[in-house]
C-alpha cells in the first residue's frame, strides 16, 4: 500500500500545580532541543539539493514527521527518533509538541498560526488510539477522503493548505501523486504574517548594488533605517550578524552576512558546529545603519531523498512499519514542503507575513551593515520559559 505523509490545603495545591508547570516546561525545553538539532541538519542537506534563493520551514517538516513517528514501530521508529532527535519518553514528546504547537498559535502581536491534519481513505483501518494521540498532542483535525477520485481529493487538501497559509501556498499536491491506493495524507501548514517592531520608511527605499557573485552587481530595490539593534561579529563564521524584532518582541529576524561576497557556503556549513541562541549571544544592542534588500522567494522541496540521506531510509520502502497507525502495510511515496516569504517596509509574510525621522548624513556612532551580497536568515521564536528558541523559518537569499 501507499501511504503519503507530508510546546496544608493551600500549599498541597500549589505544590501539585508546580510540579505540573515543571513537567510542562521539561517537556517543551525537550522538544524545543531536539527541533533545533533537527532544524540544523535539515537545512544542510536540503541546501545541498536546492541551489539558488531559498525558504525552508524546519518547524512545518518536524511537526508533520513527528505524527508520523508516533504511528511507527520497530526499526522504523527508531529511524524517526534518531533523525528528529526526540526525546526518550513518549509522554515527554507527546506533551512538548502538545505545548510547543499551543504556545506557537498563542503568539500575541503579529499573526502565527500551526495547523495539522490528517486525510484519510475511508478503507484504512485507522486505529483509534492513533486518531486520539494526533488529535490531542497535535490539535490535528481528520477528514474521510475518496484517494481514487484524486483531482477531488487533490482539490480538498489543497484548498485546506491555501486557507491555513492565507492562500500563499497553493498545489501543495497534485493530482497524480494520489490514487486509490493512497491511504492516508498528513498535512502541516505553518503561516506567519509580522510587522517589524520599527517599521522601514518606503521614502527611504532605494535601488542598491547588491553583489550576487564576485563579477555581477545588480541594482535591486534595498530598505534602509537607522535604530538599535542587537549586533555581533563573528570570527568563527567570518561573519556578522544582526536580528531585526517583529512587533511584541516574541518574534524576530536574524540575518548573517558573509564578509566575503562568495562566503555564504562556507558559513553555512560552519552554522552545524553552532546554535542560533549561541550567535545572538554573541551580540549586543548598538545602533545601526542598516541596509535590507526586499525580498520573495517560494521553494517547492521533495524531501524524499533529504530524509533518507539524513537516516529516514525504511519509512519509504516496504519494509516500514507504520502498525501504530493501521494493521495494514504501509510506506512513505513523497513528503514535500512548499514555502513562500516576502519581506517588506512592513516586515514579513512567510507560509510553509513606527516611522523614524532619519538623518541624511551618516555619524561615525553609528555602525554600518549593508546587506550587499548573498546571506543567510531565520525567522525564530524566543521562548519566554528559557533561552531556547525555535527556528519557524530559515534561507538564504543569493539574488534578491
Amino acid at each position: 500500500m501507499r501511504i503519503l505523509i507530508r510546546s496544608f490545603w493551600l500549599v498541597a495545591l500549589a505544590l501539585i500545580t508546580m510540579s505540573e508547570a515543571d513537567k510542562n516546561v521539561e517537556a517543551l525545553r525537550s522538544v524545543v532541543e531536539g527541533a533545533n538539532q533537527f532544524s540544523s541538519s535539515f537545512f544542510q542537506t536540503v541546501v545541498q539539493h536546492n541551489p539558488g534563493n531559498l525558504i525552508t520551514s524546519p518547524l512545518s517538516a518536524g511537526i508533520v514527521l513527528a505524527m508520523a513517528a508516533f504511528g511507527a514501530r520497530g526499526n522504523t521508529e527508531a529511524q524517526f527518533r534518531n533523525v528528529l532527535h526526540l526525546p526518550t519518553s513518549q509522554s515527554l514528546a507527546t506533551s512538548g509538541y502538545q505545548s510547543l504547537i499551543d504556545n506557537l498559535n498563542n503568539v500575541k502581536d503579529n499573526k502565527l498560526a500551526v495547523a495539522n491534519k490528517a486525510f484519510l481513505a475511508a478503507s484504512l483501518g485507522l486505529k483509534p488510539s492513533y486518531k486520539d494521540l494526533t488529535e490531542v498532542y497535535f490539535r490535528s483535525a481528520s477528514q474521510l477522503v475518496n484517494f481514487a477520485q484524486n483531482k477531488e481529493a487533490a482539490n480538498i487538501i489543497n484548498s485546506w493548505v491555501e486557507k491555513n497559509t492565507n492562500n500563499l501556498i497553493k498545489e501543495l499536491i497534485t493530482a497524480d501523486m494520489l490514487n486509490d491506493a493512497t491511504k492516508l495524507v498528513l498535512v502541516n501548514a505553518v503561516y506567519f504574517k509580522g510587522q517589524w517592531k520599527d517599521k522601514f520608511d518606503p521614502k527611504f527605499t532605494n535601488d542598491m548594488a547588491f553583489h550576487t557573485s564576485k563579477v555581477e552587481v545588480r541594482n535591486v530595490p534595498t530598505m534602509y533605517r537607522k535604530g538599535n539593534y542587537r549586533y555581533g561579529v563573528l570570527p568563527d563564521l567570518d561573519a556578522k550578524f544582526v536580528v531585526i524584532p517583529y512587533k511584541g518582541d516574541e518574534l524576530s529576524m536574524i540575518i548573517i552576512l558573509p564578509n566575503e561576497i562568495d562566503g555564504l557556503s562556507d558559513v553555512e556549513k560552519k552554522l552545524q558546529n553552532t546554535s542560533l541562541s549561541n550567535i545572538i549571544s554573541q551580540g549586543y544592542e548598538q545602533e545601526i545603519e542598516l541596509w535590507l534588500p526586499k525580498f520573495k522567494v517560494e521553494s517547492k522541496l521533495q524531501l524524499n531523498d533529504v530524509l533518507k540521506e539524513m537516516g529516514l531510509t525504511d519509512a519509504f520502502t516496504p519494509r516500514a512499519n507504520f502498525s501504530g497507525i493501521a494493521d495494514e502495510a504501509l510506506y512513505v511515496s513523497d513528503v514535500i514542503q512548499k514555502a513562500y516569504i516576502e519581506v517588506n517596509e512592513e516586515g514579513s509574510e512567510a507560509a510553509a507575513a513606527t516611522e523614524i525621522t532619519i538623518e541624511v548624513e551618516k555619524l561615525p556612532s553609528w555602525t554600518p551593515m549593508q546587506i550587499d551580497r548573498p546571506f543567510y536568515y531565520a525567522i525564530y521564536k524566543k521562548q519566554t520559559e528559557n533561552r531556547d528558541i525555535v527556528t519557524l523559518f530559515n534561507g538564504h537569499v543569493k539574488n534578491p
